[in-house]
């Protein structure tokens, strides 16, 4: 035997992401095959070592037998950055030019895919009450992480957050006392209830689950970074089929619909904060 060089350790190594992938798809559904080559790596590495595993071919076997490995590894490749009015300006937009050109839709469903622990979520329903409009909308708030699912819909978070989510808040144009929306118990803050009554949490996986309905508003950020290209394209068609004609669509900042197979069914509605509408 020789002993590997560096090229030939890689190259083993990718063979067994590509197996582990191939692995989970077909044993668990969950598909990441498309995910951005980098950072499944190192999501990966990070799980081989808290299992204290050597290789990614074994981290393959526990996954496989072990579904309480599997839950760890999908939160591993679920993101879950996120805070209350996340970008400022984005929501401020959103309230300015959006909001007077939907208000006086009978009804309004919004899809808020990747919600992740419903920090974005909680916001919009904060900033829809605010102009009047919550009661006639509808929010379908959708995770692939369901252990992230549970943590949105109890709609309690750590209380030393919300001095940043109060400076968010009002650089989003809040009209309140942030403080208004939460009742604050030891080192946590409860949302109120009433902030939840439209909103719908579900899990959904946007590589392999299809369009479930037709909306009004898209907000989908910073979760494509994540894909490749192909897949990308993929969930642009699922976009695309599941908004409305002169529907929303929000990505996040250094996200796009340049260079998509979709990007002229759109106009860039406001284009510093990504927000498309669609033309056609």
């Amino acid at each position: 035997m020789h002993n590997h060089n560096k090229a030939e350790v890689e190259e083993v190594e990718k063979i067994e992401i590509d197996l582990l992938l191939e692995a989970v798809f077909r044993y668990y559904g969950y598909d990441f095959r498309n995910y951005a080559t980098p950072f499944i790596q190192r999501r990966i590495c990070h799980r081989v070592n808290k299992e204290n595993l050597t290789s990614v071919s074994a981290l393959q076997e526990k996954v496989l037998r072990d579904p309480v490995v599997m839950e760890s590894l999908i939160s591993d490749f679920s993101i879950n950055v996120t805070e209350m009015f996340r970008d400022p300006e984005f929501f401020k937009s959103f309230r300015t030019k959006v909001i007077p050109l939907v208000k006086d839709y009978p009804d309004i469903r919004i899809w808020h895919v990747g919600c992740s622990s419903g920090e974005e979520v909680y916001s919009m329903a904060i900033l829809l009450h605010e102009e009047g409009i919550y009661e006639k909308t509808r929010i379908f708030a959708t995770d692939i992480n369901a252990s992230i699912l549970d943590k949105a819909k109890k709609g309690t978070f750590p209380l030393d957050g919300m001095q940043r989510y109060t400076k968010n808040y009002f650089e989003a144009g809040g009209k309140r006392a942030f403080s208004e929306y939460y009742k604050a118990v030891d080192d946590k803050v409860f949302f109120h209830p009433f902030l939840q009554k439209n909103v719908v949490f579900a899990q959904h996986n946007l590589v392999t689950d299809h369009s479930f309905n037709e909306f009004d508003i898209i907000i989908c950020r910073n979760v494509l970074i994540y894909f490749n290209k192909c897949l990308q394209n993929d969930v642009h068609k699922l976009f695309y089929d599941s908004l409305s004609l002169s529907g929303f669509l929000g990505l996040g900042k250094r996200e796009g619909i340049k260079f998509t197979s979709y990007e002229n069914c759109y106009g860039e509605f406001d284009a510093s904060e990504k927000l498309y509408r669609k033309i056609k």
